[in-house]
């Protein structure tokens, strides 16, 4: 088989080729270039983003003869061994066949061996996760009191799956994903080496369907040059990878904006009839409306994920849209996504999905800038309505009046049974956004701003490091409270807090997060933010409370007859000494307070 894939012969072989981790590739140098070597190392990050090749390269550089600023000449007998993969004392295992106790075992008894070429004997295991907890124990050994010159790289797009004793005995480099604008830049390079036609718009459509892997950027292009007779047309690129054209995609999100639903089912049967896919439809549509909400505030956002390609339309669209109508539209469009994954008939979800979506805005307005007649057309109803309760209450008003006053009710009594029910149903009862106090008052008790500050300045950090779903979710979070061993988070917006809760993933990715970071995982609750005010509130009273009961039940208590009683059963004398009680202790809930939420939020108001 002559022909190569593009990703195997492009693959990195020093590490100015490698993109998109300037930092890892830079200490990796300074540590050759030192000679401050490692005898493991442990290479997470998600698929395509250079792990294994970082490996190869590593190994390379610590045993080339030539090596020049850290980098390998690839021109020795060594650097040509281990790119042919020929050398054996660079040897690369694959965990997920390997991963019983007999094959680490081999490796231990083997790293025993000195190297037979090279300087270093080299062990590259990669997706590490795989291994038994057997073949875990085994490894921890030989990781702990490692041989001299053995080097061990592990490889794992999850990390997380990792025995917390394996992570400590390596030096950790987490590979990010790479940015579109820098796997546009690499395309373009191997397209001018080939000599190979392009197109711009079409080079966009792959980067963003990468998803940040560059091997996937590379296997997505090599697919359009077959499809296209080695020339990468933007047609070419949307049937490759099942994308919507911006234009069709601004045409369906108008149609539903202005809940025009005939004329959008009319572009999602256009959509289903060009063989388009329809999860990358939805995914395409999310993508849209996030873009849509991110204009709104950071317009160079938008512009550097979509690599400069802003039109009028979109901004003009950005301009008009309602953003709590989006809010509902995506949590829509996830919803529908996730029941898709296990049907046969996707044109049906799609349907419904876009006559869903284009009534969410009936009872808020369809956007910012909604059709004046539509406008108008609702306000005709509302008035309508007042004119018909003003002489519903004018119509009583007389029958009353005419009623005989003997045969008028003497006091007024209670609403009917027959009424209670109704206004007990207009009460919410939405339970998805009750919060469990029982998990957040723990925390409250023993929380100090020291701990705050402490999750607060590691929280960024951890948002990063989640991938792209999760990401999504906890940037609109925020540290509230924390203790030292638990914190509470709130959401900005009731339908992320709702979906976080029930995201046992999510929670693990968070507390595995802060565990790295911090260096232990706290209890995680979480908040809606419209809710935390009240439960700090709250806390706070139920605080002073059970001080101020505390101090009562040691004070003696009064006669009966010392002073005239309230409705209450209090006399004004124990009445005054319960507000001379409660302001004693206000200055120690003023201190729980500090000690909470700091000097700068504490705000005292007398009851």
């Amino acid at each position: 088989m002559s022909y190569q894939a593009l990703y195997r012969v492009w693959r990195p072989q020093k590490f100015a080729d490698l993109v998109g981790q300037p930092v890892i590739t830079e200490t990796l140098k300074n540590t050759i270039i030192t000679d401050q070597i490692s005898h493991a190392y442990l290479f997470a990050g998600p698929r395509g983003t250079g792990k294994t090749s970082a490996a190869k390269i590593f190994a390379k550089a610590v045993n080339c003869p030539n090596v020049k600023d850290g980098e390998p000449c690839n021109e020795c007998k060594i650097c040509q061994a281990i790119t042919n993969g020929t050398l054996n004392d660079v040897i690369e295992i694959d965990a997920a066949s390997n991963n019983g106790v007999d094959e680490i075992r081999d490796i231990r008894d083997k790293a025993k061996y000195a190297p037979t070429e090279a300087t270093y004997k080299v062990y590259i295991i990669d997706e590490v996760h795989m291994l038994s907890t057997g073949a875990f124990n085994a490894l921890l050994k030989t990781l702990e009191e490692p041989p001299a010159n053995v080097i061990f790289i592990l490889a794992t797009t999850e990390p997380h799956k990792l025995p917390a004793t394996i992570i400590s005995r390596t030096q950790r480099f987490d590979f990010r994903r790479i940015q579109p604008r820098d796997i546009l830049e690499r395309m373009e390079y191997i397209l001018n080496q080939k000599d190979v036609q392009y197109d711009d718009r079409a080079l966009r459509v792959i980067a963003k369907a990468a998803e940040g892997g560059m091997r996937d950027a590379l296997s997505i292009l090599d697919q359009t040059m077959s499809y296209g007779d080695d020339v990468v047309t933007y047609e070419n690129a949307l049937q490759v990878t099942g994308s919507v054209t911006t234009s069709l995609l601004f045409e369906y999100v108008s149609q539903v904006f202005n809940q025009d639903v005939k004329a959008a089912l009319v572009s999602v049967r256009k959509i289903m009839d060009a063989g388009k896919d329809a999860s990358q439809f939805i995914e395409d549509l999310i993508s849209y409306y996030q873009n849509i909400l991110l204009y709104k505030q950071a317009p160079e956002m938008v512009l550097e994920q979509e690599l400069g390609i802003v039109d009028d339309q979109f901004k003009q669209l950005s301009t008009d849209a309602n953003a709590d109508v989006i809010y509902q539209i995506i949590e829509t469009l996830n919803n529908i996504q996730q029941q898709m994954r296990y049907t046969l008939h996707p044109d049906v979800y799609l349907e419904v999905l876009t006559v869903k979506i284009a009534t969410i805005g009936n009872h808020q307005g369809i956007s910012e800038g909604a059709d004046s007649q539509v406008i108008q057309n609702l306000a005709s109803q509302i008035d309508d309505l007042k004119q018909q309760i003003n002489s519903l209450k004018q119509g009583r008003a007389q029958s009353v009046q005419s009623t005989p006053v003997a045969e008028r009710p003497s006091d007024v009594k209670p609403a009917s049974p027959v009424s209670r029910p109704a206004a007990k149903q207009a009460q919410p009862t939405n339970r998805s956004e009750r919060v469990n106090l029982s998990k957040i008052y723990p925390i409250l008790d023993h929380a100090t701003r020291k701990d705050l500050n402490r999750i607060q300045g590691a929280w960024d950090e951890l948002v990063q490091n989640l991938d792209v779903v999760h990401r999504s979710l906890m940037n609109i979070t925020k540290p509230v409270a924390a203790s030292d061993s638990g914190v509470v988070v709130s959401f900005s917006y009731n339908i992320f807090y709702q979906k976080a809760i029930n995201d046992r993933e999510l929670i693990d990715a968070v507390g595995n997060g802060l565990d790295r970071i911090i260096g232990y995982t706290p209890d995680l609750t979480f908040v809606p933010e419209e809710q935390w005010q009240k439960i700090r509130n709250d806390y706070l009273i139920h605080k002073r409370t059970h001080r101020q009961s505390d101090s009562d039940q040691n004070t003696a208590p009064q006669s009966a007859d010392q002073g005239p009683k309230t409705d209450h059963g209090d006399t004004p004398d124990s009445m005054a000494d319960d507000h001379a009680v409660a302001k004693s202790a206000a200055p120690e809930v003023v201190t729980k307070a500090t000690e909470l939420f700091g000097n700068d939020i504490v705000d005292v108001k007398n009851d």
